[in-house]
């Protein structure tokens, strides 16, 4: 009898791609599996999700707006709401286990499958827990952390230290630097330094960059930067010979493989994938998330010597200087390395094997 799978998570792509990789994984061991996602109607995960080939049901679900918590009032509403949807569906559904992925997406058909007896695997992608992931943890089967000090937040005797599961690409060894240097026009006798910062962008890194963009030339470097959908008028006009500027990088292997040091955000997903590819990195948090998560994943790098963290608003008197640093061979290749020793790469596999505990 074929084996029956829900998945949820959303919100944010940082949520819904470690969905997908999951659901690839389960439908590379069993073919004929059925595999159906659950997501926030209106959101992101409503698109991205059947363009992976899966369908999706929507549920009326929100988050709370931390800033402007009575606009939240009809919250509670939609719980109801999504929480009777989720029960149907899992009536009909009959799955084999339920997994989450965080974000308030997740929440009501974990919590429904949970009162339903039916088994539950929460996937924590961050180094602070996300309020959803606390509460679910209590009652879930497994809990699957990318960091060790995730796991003070859960029960420790079901948590499981996997990793973040990542694009698959990136599992793989990476093209060679010079040959990515030239395909995207740079010279590759030269140092080139990646900027990420979202595939919308951040305001405040793009600002900081433009600022400082002929100190940064000064110093020897070649600017590949991705400003993001919501700024490219703003920003696409900065390009030269040595600055290339995009709203959004396509080819993420070939950007990550031509860098010789990256600045950016610290979401969880981004951050398993710098692991991966063992480049040194200058770590700016977006302190606009819940819990401050970015800034504990920063400092969960940091600590260890594997990434350089500057808070935002330190950006103005500390980029250039760690930009110098990262410039010295010997500090770069010690970071590169020490990054590279945190990498999981078998993350998606291993939370795979964990659902087929469950399901068997």
């Amino acid at each position: 009898m074929a084996k029956t799978f829900i998945i949820s998570g959303g919100g944010t792509g940082g949520h819904i791609f470690p969905a997908v990789s999951i659901a690839n994984a389960l439908k590379k061991r069993h073919p004929k599996a059925i595999i159906h996602f659950v997501g926030a109607l209106g959101k992101m995960e409503m698109t991205r999700v059947p363009d992976a080939g899966y369908p999706i049901t929507g549920v009326p679900i929100a988050g709370i707006n931390r800033k402007k918590p009575w606009k939240s009032w009809n919250v509670p509403f939609k719980l109801l709401v999504a929480l009777s949807q989720c029960r149907r569906l899992l009536k009909t559904m009959q799955p084999d286990a339920v997994i989450g992925t965080g974000g308030y997406a997740s929440g009501p058909v974990l919590l429904m499958a949970q009162r339903m007896g039916i088994p539950t695997i929460v996937q924590e992608q961050n180094s602070y827990a996300g309020i959803t992931n606390i509460r679910l943890g209590k009652k879930a089967q497994f809990i699957c952390t990318a960091y060790e000090n995730a796991a003070r937040f859960f029960p420790s005797d079901r948590v499981r230290l996997t990793g973040n599961p990542i694009r698959e690409v990136f599992t793989k060894a990476l093209p060679n630097q010079n040959t990515c240097k030239e395909q995207l026009g740079f010279n590759p006798s030269k140092k080139l330094l990646l900027v990420l910062g979202g595939s919308l962008g951040a305001r405040a890194i793009n600002r900081q960059i433009s600022k400082s963009l002929a100190d940064i030339m000064d110093q020897g470097w070649q600017v590949m930067w991705q400003c993001g959908k919501l700024y490219e008028k703003e920003y696409l006009g900065k390009s030269t010979a040595n600055v290339k500027v995009q709203a959004f990088i396509e080819d993420m292997s070939v950007a990550y493989a031509a860098a010789d040091a990256i600045v950016s955000r610290a979401g969880a997903g981004t951050l398993s994938e710098l692991c991966l590819i063992g480049k040194p990195a200058l770590l700016i948090p977006s302190p606009n998330v819940a819990e401050d998560h970015q800034t504990h994943n920063a400092m969960a790098l940091s600590e260890k010597n594997a990434a350089i963290l500057v808070k935002e608003r330190e950006m103005d008197h500390l980029l250039l200087d760690q930009l110098a640093a990262l410039k010295d061979s010997e500090t770069a290749k010690k970071m590169g390395a020490a990054i590279k020793s945190l990498a999981l790469p078998q993350a998606t596999e291993d939370i795979a094997n964990l659902i087929d505990d469950l399901s068997e």
